[in-house]
């Protein structure tokens, strides 16, 4: 692999054409005539030579190259009418094979091998004809391998894009309800000798969040598996009454208050309730608090969303987290964004604006 981070291969089967191939284009040069002792045979061997590199080109493609270069120019010499033969093909092939910085150094070789014999006498023209040929077929291959590299790139982004996707889906299906099943936990375990009623409750909740954690992870490994969304529900803004519910048990009270009216896109409502989610989860985890409030905005060109608690601690960081750093990723996938940190009157808050549609 180049350090474009792309490795181009010639298929087995090139390896015979080309060798096949070389004998082929340049075996009718021993027709021409030739004032040279033993032409033809100097001819023959270099011919061979030729085909014997050119097997060896996917493995060693500059050592191969420099001797198709060279036997292209000593061609020339012993048959002037005959051409450049199949140097064209090779040159473009080993800036196909070799990344751009790498394979630049073999332009000049070419020119002197190529254009050398024609210049030396003095036919300018064929000169200039294999001068304009040997940057082309350089050109060529230098922009196939950019196409590919720009492939590569882009199939590697599309990757990485996918698993932090994933990511980010695993932590807001698993970190809240986790969450919830420590609290619960720790709450039967305070209780568990005093009132073995509560403490048998706590578990009942802590068995709930459990399942309801493994239902939402099949629904997600579903939809990761058939890559359709419609296939796979996922939390909508109606669902937000219910997360608040389950977090009540835990003993953080949740209000949630809505504004304005409509249907936001499924988009929108997943990334709206996977905030809130991932913000009453920090609240409950990292804050201290007894309360937080919800605020759902809706108008006809976002949603608003707001997340406060009275807690001491603070619902996070000031945005280092990963809880966070998650809802900027979703907000901005969206085009929306999302402000995080503690209120002047104590507690914490998270704002994210999510637009509808792009705005004018």
């Amino acid at each position: 692999m180049g350090v474009d981070g792309y490795s181009a291969r010639l298929p087995a089967r090139w390896r015979v054409a080309l060798a096949v191939g070389s004998v082929v284009v340049t075996a009718p040069a021993l027709t021409f005539g030739s004032g040279i002792p033993y032409a033809s045979v100097l001819a023959v061997g270099s011919i061979l030579v030729q085909a014997v590199a050119l097997w060896w080109l996917p493995d060693r493609p500059s050592a191969a190259t420099a001797v198709v270069l060279l036997v292209s120019a000593g061609l020339q010499v012993l048959y002037p009418t005959f051409g450049p033969g199949i140097a064209f093909v090779v040159l473009c092939t080993y800036a196909w094979l070799r990344p751009t910085p790498e394979s630049l150094w073999i332009v000049a070789p070419a020119v002197a091998a190529i254009c050398g014999p024609a210049l030396a006498r003095e036919r300018w023209g064929f000169a200039a004809a294999w001068f304009g040929a040997v940057l082309l077929a350089w050109s060529w291959g230098a922009l196939a391998r950019a196409r590919g590299a720009r492939r590569v790139a882009e199939q590697r982004q599309a990757v990485l894009e996918e698993r932090a996707r994933i990511a980010r889906e695993l932590h807001d299906v698993l970190a809240h309800t986790v969450s919830v099943m420590v609290v619960q936990a720790a709450a039967a375990d305070d209780v568990f000798e005093a009132n073995p009623q509560q403490a048998r409750e706590a578990l009942r909740r802590t068995e709930q969040a459990g399942r309801e954690a493994l239902a939402e992870l099949r629904i997600f490994l579903r939809s990761v598996r058939s890559d359709e969304d419609g296939d796979s529900p996922q939390p909508t803004l109606d669902d937000v009454d219910r997360l608040a519910a389950t977090l009540g048990e835990s003993g953080l009270r949740v209000d949630v208050r809505r504004e304005g009216g409509g249907e936001p896109p499924r988009a929108v409502q997943l990334t709206a309730y996977r905030i809130v989610q991932e913000a009453l989860t920090n609240t409950l985890r990292h804050s201290g608090a007894a309360a937080a409030d919800v605020l759902l905005r809706i108008d006809e060109s976002e949603v608003y969303v707001r997340v406060r608690d009275d807690g001491t601690a603070g619902g996070g960081t000031d945005g280092a987290g990963h809880g966070l750093l998650g809802m900027r990723e979703r907000a901005g996938l969206l085009g929306g964004t999302v402000a995080a940190g503690p209120r002047p009157e104590g507690g914490f808050e998270v704002a994210a604006r999510l637009p509808i549609r792009e705005r004018s």
